[in-house]
């Protein structure tokens, strides 16, 4: 099953991996880069801290966690405790990856720690402002596009990316009802009226 299974992986990787043109190389590359995207996170924190006020610390530490516990499973435990080799890294492929600007990335892929970080701030944000803000749903869209720069530049399968999101919804989510819970309990309390 577990053989089928990665089979499919490979055979899906190597399809889309093989969607690629010279004018997108430079575009996905861009996409897939971290300090790409510093003036969003830039802009997001500024949004938070509008929004919430001296309280926006429980937000933004509710973020950070949710990214740094997605960070440390995809890759301080599941990288080197399933030791899968990146499709850019993988013997058995050499010659049928698409890489971009010799960019291969580390030995083992899964999971993906960009699916997982991108979708751990996707969740985390919608849940928290959905009511209000009916765009913030946009962001899954950014972190599936993030996510599938790693199929384009040859450095993840599907499933890496599959796995890391699912990991970076579940963390993202969780922080979110932390968040929240302590977001509620230290809300301001209404001025009495002492005329």
């Amino acid at each position: 099953m577990i053989e089928t299974l990665m089979e499919w992986d490979e055979a899906l990787f190597l399809w889309l991996n093989g969607l690629h043109t010279s004018w997108l190389d430079p575009v996905m590359f861009w996409i897939s880069e971290k300090k790409t995207w510093i003036p969003l996170y830039l802009l997001i924190i500024g949004w938070i801290i509008k929004e919430y006020q001296w309280r926006s610390i429980i937000v933004l530490v509710g973020i950070i966690l949710a990214i740094t516990a997605t960070d440390q499973v995809c890759s301080g435990f599941m990288k080197p405790y399933f030791e899968r080799f990146r499709p850019s890294r993988d013997p058995a492929l050499e010659g049928l990856v698409h890489i971009v600007n010799d960019y291969r990335g580390g030995r083992y892929g899964f999971s993906s720690s960009h699916a997982g970080n991108s979708f751990a701030l996707a969740t985390f944000l919608f849940f928290f402002f959905k009511r209000k803000y009916k765009w913030v749903a946009w962001f899954f869209l950014w972190a599936a596009v993030v996510s599938y720069s790693r199929i384009y530049l040859g450095v993840h399968y599907p499933g890496d990316i599959m796995v890391g999101a699912l990991v970076g919804t579940g963390f993202g989510y969780l922080f979110y009802r932390i968040s929240r819970y302590y977001l509620t309990k230290y809300r301001p309390k209404a001025r009495q009226n002492t005329r």
